[in-house]
């Protein structure tokens, strides 16, 4: 029995130091949320150049953490440039902490529920004889149509975005990029 001891001894200290090692996060399952948050809708945003403003707006809004693990969504994602364009207009910026509610529903408003790529956006198109409406997790309704050979948006003002580039795929949804930022009839904060 003596002769066991030392070696279940050694066994169990062994056992225990590689479990701990496993914990909660192992490097497995810290590659595989990595590989999570590379691939989602936020990180996309984080990593492409033309979206800082977008992705500075979307923490300001709070909505980082649904952008990055929930969907699938399909993003109407606004350039840089048309960001600059609405601040312009405006002369203010939403990015400011007293106007997070109205950069909430704006940023919501880009933000419809389910993936839709192009192609689906061209399916329900044909099926509407033109024109396809999509309600956004905002709560309003957004219009599509076809231009030529373009997907034109149209928010219930009549302000138009053109889908510059379709179909990045991530693993929470879509984005496809547009040259306009749209408005949502329930904002205080409007041009």
């Amino acid at each position: 029995m003596r002769f066991f001891v030392p070696h279940l001894a050694f066994l169990t200290f062994l056992w225990t130091f590689s479990m701990v090692g496993q914990g909660p996060n192992s490097d497995v399952e810290n590659e595989l949320l990595a590989i999570g948050f590379e691939e989602s809708i936020l990180s996309n945003t984080l990593n492409l150049t033309d979206h800082a403003t977008l992705y500075s707006a979307i923490k300001a809004a709070d909505l980082d953490n649904i952008l990055a693990f929930d969907g699938p969504f399909t993003v109407f994602a606004p350039s840089d440039k048309a960001f600059n364009i609405l601040f312009e207009n405006t002369g203010s910026n939403l990015l400011k902490t007293e106007n997070k509610s109205d950069l909430q529903a704006l940023l919501r408003y880009h933000i419809i529920a389910g993936k839709f790529t192009a192609s689906s956006i061209l399916k329900a198109l044909c099926r509407g004889n033109g024109t396809a409406t999509f309600m956004t997790i905002q709560g309003e309704a957004l219009t599509a149509t076809i231009q030529g050979i373009d997907i034109i948006l149209t928010d219930s003002f009549g302000n138009s975005a053109k889908i510059t580039t379709a179909d990045t795929n991530r693993c929470n949804g879509v984005i496809h990029t547009i040259d306009s930022v749209i408005l949502p009839k329930k904002m205080n904060y409007l041009p």
